[in-house]
């Protein structure tokens, strides 16, 4: 049976379908509208009972949280697509670990800064500048790392393009294009030249092309 993937519109979702075009695993799309609540109402609550994107159904199996749902195919077809784990343990070990710092250390400013940027304005709400100069400053400290990090090897987890940077295309996609903050990434030569090539990936162009984000 076709993947079913919910709500690529959205950004985390992207992390998902991003993942399946570079593994060649076919998917069906199914929108869902978070303007409309449409991730609040009783059917789509039995797939995700905390109303979030994306979800996917791989026949009988459904799964949600985008970091999982990634992990689950890269494993599930490793034979096939970009190799995305890593081969040798050591390899899979810097995998995971850039993946939980994009989780936990360059997802969190970020998605604070897309909320208070670009959300709050549209949803008529009024923005925090005080969460926004918070998220400024750790992005820079984050970024700063990435820069070490990245001026050693050409991918943060070595020299091959694996989960960990598929995971910073979505939201990266907002930093780089779309909040004002283009900079952060341009003036950190090795930041921006990983970002370009990711970025480049005929994966992630065609992510772009089949589904555009809602802001």
């Amino acid at each position: 049976m076709v993947v079913k993937v919910y709500g690529p519109t959205y950004a985390s979702p992207k992390r998902v379908v991003v993942c399946l075009i570079e593994k060649e695993i076919e998917f069906e799309a199914v929108h869902v509208d978070l303007f409309k609540g449409e991730n609040k109402e009783p059917e789509f609550l039995k797939l995700q009972p905390f109303g979030s994107l994306p979800v996917i159904q791989d026949g009988d199996y459904t799964l949600y949280e985008s970091r999982a749902i990634i992990r689950y195919f890269a494993e599930k077809y490793k034979d096939q697509g970009t190799d995305l784990l890593g081969k040798t343990i050591e390899e899979k070990g810097l995998v995971e670990q850039w993946l939980e710092v994009e989780a936990h250390n360059f997802h969190p400013p970020l998605y604070n800064l897309v909320i208070n940027v670009l959300f709050a304005p549209l949803m008529g709400a009024t923005s925090d500048q005080k969460v926004i100069e918070e998220s400024d400053k750790k992005l820079e400290k984050v970024l700063d790392v990435y820069e070490e990090r990245l001026s050693k090897s050409k991918y943060l987890a070595g020299d091959f393009f694996s989960l960990a940077d598929l995971s910073h295309l979505p939201f990266g996609h907002y930093l780089v294009n779309q909040t004002g903050r283009g900079n952060l990434v341009r003036e950190r030569k090795h930041v921006s030249a990983w970002w370009d090539d990711i970025s480049n990936r005929p994966s992630w162009k065609k992510v772009l092309q089949l589904y555009k984000y809602p802001v």
